[in-house]
């Protein structure tokens, strides 16, 4: 305490200059209206920046939280979405009658390889999560392969750019349909073979999922028609798909799981047998 008045003693003909030049300034203001709207403009450029600052801090740490929030509302959203009852396919079954078909998980890419011929992605759910071999995985622009293994935290999947891949997908506009692979070249492009060629096939026509498996609901986007030829028996199209999302660049994930597909395989293995 003394060493405060000490500080004020020694300095008392500076902090009475410094009061005497606030308080001039408080009336100066006061008194000149264009003085005091330049304040107030100076006061809120201030203060607002710094509220700016401190927003886009707090925004840039709480990042991770309102990603998870939105992943949860597209996990809903895409529910309901495969859930609908207002698919126009006369073929398709209503699953909203069996309290919704498929149920969706979020997921995270932990490790993610597109530069080999057979790639797998490493995802942060497993069996913990009720995760299990063959549910398929989208992203939010498409579909991304399906799950091969897992283990109680962790579940390896198939992705579409692996060459031992094969999804049933066909045409938007028609239900001209074939299998979906890969030849192992650019991470960019898959290929639809086996359609059949009688398909009116475009340029820039958009390819979807089947549903004619019990992975994958009817109508997810996959990509667009680069271009096509005949095999070499001129009976079916092979046609180059550009996928609709970039397989080099993942991160938030879904998984898609249909609760009836214990059931259904087990009655197709007896079939078989």
């Amino acid at each position: 305490m003394q060493q405060i008045i000490n500080f004020i003693i020694r300095n008392k003909r500076f902090l009475l200059f410094l009061l005497l030049f606030f308080v001039a300034i408080v009336f100066t203001i006061q008194s000149h209206s264009y003085h005091k709207s330049k304040f107030i403009n100076s006061a809120n450029f201030l203060t607002g920046g710094v509220y700016n600052s401190a927003n886009n801090i707090s925004e840039y740490f709480s990042l991770k939280s309102q990603n998870q929030v939105l992943a949860e509302e597209n996990k809903r959203l895409k529910s309901l979405l495969f859930n609908s009852e207002n698919n126009t396919d006369p073929t398709y079954i209503n699953s909203t009658i069996f309290n919704g078909l498929y149920k969706i998980e979020t997921a995270k890419i932990i490790k993610n390889s597109y530069a080999l011929t057979d790639n797998v992605l490493l995802i942060n759910k497993g069996t913990n999560d009720s995760i299990k071999e063959d549910f398929g995985v989208i992203s939010n622009k498409g579909i991304l392969g399906i799950v091969d293994n897992s283990s109680p935290n962790y579940s390896t999947i198939i992705s579409i750019l692996n060459t031992t891949s094969k999804i049933s997908a066909q045409l938007k506009k028609t239900n001209h349909f074939g299998s979906l692979t890969w030849n192992g070249n650019s991470p960019n492009i898959v290929q639809l073979i086996d359609v059949e060629k009688i398909a009116p096939v475009k340029v820039g026509d958009t390819i979807v999922t089947s549903g004619r498996s019990s992975i994958f609901p009817k109508n997810i986007d996959i990509g667009t028609v680069k271009d096509f030829n005949l095999d070499v028996a001129e009976n079916y199209y092979e046609i180059n798909v550009k996928l609709f999302t970039d397989m080099t660049n993942l991160e938030h994930v879904y998984i898609i799981k249909n609760k009836d597909a214990e059931e259904i395989a087990n009655l197709l293995n007896q079939t078989n047998e």
